[in-house]
Order: structure tokens, then C-alpha cells, then sequence
């Protein structure tokens, strides 16, 4: 009986925490696999602007940071890089993940789920999200609203 619990406990946290598969699907990003460049081994080198206003703010088009097993480190390594409009030093934390997609970059096979991360900065409202990918690798830009770390 409190196995059968359990099972439909994670049952349920799975539904709820991948809210996002429902409704979308699972994406395919295409598999991307571009080299990154570091400014140091805890920061990527950014040099592009994202016109795009929902580039890393929807799971339909998130930030595609690579890495396989250096995938939570490349998160980092991106949001390292990041500042508030006028040059804040911005706090993150990831939240969680979701959202079911196709990757050919997988760790354990063809599948992999997105990261979503808390931005943060002195002066901001409301907190922003971001959804990263650790899987596949593209083009790295600074989300509109975001600035370039000098």
C-alpha cells in the first residue's frame, strides 16, 4: 500500500512539473551542437544581442547552452555572463525542470527536459525566467532586457 502511494505520488509530481509537455508536445530543437567559448572557466563569452522577445523566456525557445555532462555547469557559465540593463550583478537559482524534447545530445538517450532558472537584480520588479537547454549547444545571445557582464 505505501509503495502504490508513492508511485502515485511521483506520478502526480511528474504531470505537474512537466506541465508544459501537455500542451506543447514534445519540441524537437534540432540538435545543435556549436562549440562555446569561454572568457574564463566560470563564464561564457557573449557577444550577440537577442532581438527575439522570447528567446530564453518560453520553452519554445530556450537558451541552448550544450554541455552533456557539463550541462549545469554551462547554465552557469551563461548566466555568469549576464548583467541587469544598467549593469547589475544579477542573482539566479534554478527552479526546476520541464518540458519533454528531442535531442540527438542526450545523455541517457534521445530525450532530455528543459532547465528554468530565477533572474534576479537590484531595481527589478518581478523576477524574470529563463529556460535553458543543457543538451544541445547553438548561437549564444543575451535575452532582450539583459545586458552583456562587463
Amino acid at each position: 500500500m505505501k509503495n502504490k502511494r508513492l508511485i502515485i505520488l511521483l506520478i502526480a509530481l511528474i504531470i505537474t512539473s512537466c506541465g508544459s509537455v501537455r500542451k506543447i508536445g514534445v519540441v524537437d530543437y534540432g540538435s545543435p551542437n556549436i562549440k562555446q567559448e569561454l572568457l574564463n572557466d566560470i563564464t561564457f563569452k557573449i557577444e550577440l544581442y537577442s532581438q527575439d522577445d522570447t528567446y530564453g523566456y518560453t520553452e519554445r525557445n530556450p537558451i541552448m547552452v550544450g554541455g552533456g555532462n557539463d550541462g549545469p555547469k554551462n547554465e552557469r557559465r551563461f548566466l555568469n555572463a549576464l548583467s541587469g540593463p544598467n549593469g547589475e550583478q544579477i542573482e539566479y537559482y534554478r527552479i526546476g525542470s520541464c518540458c519533454s524534447f528531442k535531442t540527438n545530445n542526450g545523455v541517457f538517450g534521445d530525450t532530455g527536459l528543459l532547465d528554468i532558472y530565477n533572474i534576479t537584480y537590484d531595481g527589478l520588479d518581478k523576477s524574470l525566467k529563463l529556460y535553458l537547454n543543457m543538451y544541445d549547444s547553438d548561437t549564444l545571445k543575451t535575452p532582450v532586457g539583459l545586458e552583456i557582464k562587463k
